[in-house]
């Protein structure tokens, strides 16, 4: 008998609530996701851990509540949710980027591996990226981050040259970024330098010296 398989996430309960739609667009564009489904997931996913540190907190004497608050923040952890300095409270404050910024796509596009959200999703689906010499074609991998270390083009794979049109390494996009504000610097002095060698020259003219009027020979004499 197949399992049956089971929603990991709920809808939102008012479908046409303006902030929450406008925030979901945001996120679905600045993490190239496919739907919002995506979003739908991780924010279950937050409210599952949420929970459990609730029931954590609410039991804290009780040895099998210490046994969960390990086991959570073992498994956060590992995967860089939180840090090694992090308080169990401190799960509470996380929101469904810092889980997000876990996907496989995320880290890759993060990385420089990739110019964009969008095309860091092609390049997984297309087969062109390796997790720990395993080739994984699902943006929505959840990386650890003892993996991330281990994150790679395919050999076999065109990408996997530095001087491939479509590559973007960290380098690169820093040097464009620093040419970029230099030009913007420079811009201002430029554009004034331009305007001075428009400006057409103004000759000036020599003040002119009015000239005396000469009388007729006839007044002369009559004087």
């Amino acid at each position: 008998q197949t399992k049956k398989i089971r929603k990991k996430y709920s809808t939102p309960t008012h479908p046409w609530q303006r902030e929450r739609i406008l925030e979901e667009k945001g996120i679905r564009k600045e993490y190239g996701l496919k739907n919002k489904k995506e979003i739908w997931k991780y924010s279950a996913k937050l409210r599952s851990a949420r929970g459990q540190v609730k029931k954590i907190v609410a039991n804290i004497r009780l040895e099998q509540s210490a046994k969960e608050r390990e086991q959570l923040m073992h498994k956060l952890l590992k995967y860089g949710i939180i840090s090694k300095d992090s308080k169990v409270e401190d799960i509470l404050d996380l929101k469904p980027k810092d889980f997000l910024e876990r996907r496989l796509q995320t880290v890759v596009f993060r990385k420089g591996l990739a110019r964009s959200a969008k095309q860091s999703r092609q390049f997984i689906t297309h087969g062109h990226i390796l997790v720990n010499g395993k080739k994984i074609t699902a943006p929505s991998y959840f990386l650890s981050k003892d993996e991330e270390a281990k994150l790679e083009f395919r050999a076999t794979s065109n990408l996997s040259k530095i001087d491939h049109p479509e590559r973007t390494v960290k380098e690169k996009i820093e040097k464009e970024k620093k040419e970029k504000i230099i030009k913007e610097e420079k811009a201002p002095e430029a554009k004034a330098e331009a305007k001075t060698k428009e400006a057409p020259k103004v000759e000036e003219k020599p003040a002119e010296v009015p000239q005396k009027e000469e009388k007729p020979a006839e007044e002369i004499k009559n004087d």
